[in-house]
């Protein structure tokens, strides 16, 4: 078996992909959007974790603008060194979240951006109780994916094959409540990527709050 087949399929497909991630997705609105309700929400130079980091843009670039400070984690080395180098004043770590150990109550806000979808759904139930047990109680989290019901299906993303898991749009909410998560609200939309192999996707974003009794 060679280097390439042990590695996890996301980071095969997010080292392939580099700088085009950042190019095709940076600018979507609902994910500015979201990424403005969240710094709304979070107290003076909070603690905050971005759940697959990518390139560090927009997501972790925009928290450090914001004054909080930023642990990133994202499985593909390609992606953190892109990452530290264009947001230097954050901390990026090359992991795999489902391996991380994280302190309880110890951020204050948490983004999960699309990071969950090469995971099979009781490893994407689980990476959620996880964040929510390492978010202080009120500590608010948000979640973007590709709301299908679909279970290890092989899709074409970007002109690269990956095989792709998801839940219908009210089982992600189930899935965050069961997580221990009070879901706030919850925002649809469809977003073309700047990219010429991408399809337009449809998008879910979801607000949470971890209970104030942190349970």
């Amino acid at each position: 078996m060679s280097h390439e087949d042990q590695r996890p399929p996301a980071a095969v497909l997010f080292d392939a992909l580099g700088p085009d991630y950042e190019k095709a997705f940076a600018h979507a609105p609902a994910h500015l959007s979201a990424l403005e309700w969240l710094i709304e929400r979070l107290p003076p130079a909070a603690r905050t974790l971005d759940v697959g980091s990518g390139t560090g843009r927009p997501t972790a670039a925009a928290l450090n603008d914001a004054g909080h400070s930023v642990l990133g984690v994202d499985i593909s080395p390609v992606m953190v060194e892109l990452a530290a180098r264009q947001v230097p004043e954050a901390e990026f770590r090359c992991a795999d979240i489902r391996d991380l150990p994280l302190e309880a109550d110890s951020f204050d806000g948490v983004c999960v951006f699309f990071s969950l979808l090469q995971m099979t759904r009781a490893e994407q139930s689980a990476v959620m109780r996880q964040l929510t047990l390492a978010l202080r109680p009120g500590g608010h989290l948000v979640l973007a994916t590709v709301p299908a019901d679909v279970e290890d299906v092989e899709v074409a993303f970007m002109g690269q094959p990956v095989r792709a898991t998801s839940f219908a749009e009210e089982d992600i909410t189930g899935m965050l409540e069961t997580a221990g998560l009070v879901v706030l609200s919850r925002h649809s939309s469809t977003f073309a990527p700047n990219h010429p192999d991408a399809e337009p996707e449809p998008h879910l974003f979801v607000h949470c709050r971890r209970d104030e009794t942190g349970s």
